[in-house]
């Protein structure tokens, strides 16, 4: 049988780099992208393959999948993991920096998935596979840009999925809990660098500790990314894959939670649970 040949973004580091390789051990062709395809040594030494990728570039998004087609003739599976989060309170955060952040995390997902739909329609089959968060479905404080984009990932996905069923494409959200990666302490600099003085300084300082904290090797109440990459793997190889997979640390419960509390009982469990003062 011809192996099936999976793209996944943001392969540089984190679940994107677990990801990539728990799918090549799977038996998938894998192409990890990233902008700084020299993070990637290690990666490709395992035997994935590696290619320069910005999502927010349409040049280097056609470039990367119109490659892979090239080499393969076929792409059965996109994750569309390249992403960040901008913290900041929203009336310190710049307007072209809430730009930024969408054009990351929505268009830079969208177009690409844009990219790869011929070739998925055409041979009938494929799946896209977009990262959430449990962020997707309740928000945290000083987070609101971040949250937009995660929100905007759930319904973009949610369309796609009952546009796309005709065409034997299935579409899916992965929605992490905690994960022990860089990401905390990259988005904790970035809170303390937008609000970490003035009126919101004591909620952003308190806020980039709770961050900052998931990001520890000795994290306690995170997960590790092998669980995400994991449950990327079962939905790629699943005849018949969920529309959505909650997994790592909190994603359960605090999604559970945020439907059935009163809207104020649950900011004030997010606020606790944040260590931001009410």
């Amino acid at each position: 049988m011809t192996k099936k040949v999976a793209l996944v973004t943001g392969a540089s580091s984190g679940i994107g780099e677990a990801t990539a390789r728990q799918l090549h051990e799977a038996g998938f062709i894998v192409y990890g992208a990233a902008r700084r395809a020299d993070r990637m040594t290690a990666l490709a030494a395992s035997g994935v393959r590696t290619l320069s990728l910005d999502v927010t570039d349409e040049t280097s998004t056609k470039n990367a999948v119109a490659e892979i087609l090239a080499a393969e003739g076929r792409i059965d599976v996109l994750v569309n993991n390249a992403g960040y989060g901008s913290y900041g309170a929203l009336e310190d955060v710049p307007m072209r920096e809430a730009r930024a952040q969408i054009e990351v995390n929505l268009f830079g997902l969208a177009h690409l998935t844009q990219l790869v739909l011929p070739a998925m329609r055409a041979q009938r089959s494929g799946t896209i596979i977009n990262i959430s968060s449990m962020g997707g479905r309740f928000a945290t404080p000083m987070g609101a840009w971040y949250h937009a984009s995660k929100y905007a990932v759930e319904g973009l996905s949610d369309a796609l999925r009952l546009e796309l069923k005709r065409f034997g494409i299935a579409v899916l959200l992965i929605e992490p809990g905690s994960i022990r990666t860089e990401w905390g302490a990259i988005a904790a600099e970035k809170l303390r660098t937008t609000s970490g003085q003035g009126p919101y300084a004591e909620q952003a300082n308190a806020m980039a500790a709770s961050l900052e904290s998931s990001s520890r090797p000795d994290a306690r109440m995170t997960s590790p990314t092998s669980v995400i990459a994991k449950a990327v793997t079962k939905a790629a190889t699943a005849r018949r894959p969920h529309t959505r997979y909650r997994v790592g640390f909190g994603a359960r419960p605090l999604i559970f939670l945020s439907k059935i509390l009163p809207d104020r009982t649950f900011d004030a469990l997010v606020k606790r649970s944040s260590g931001v003062p009410a």
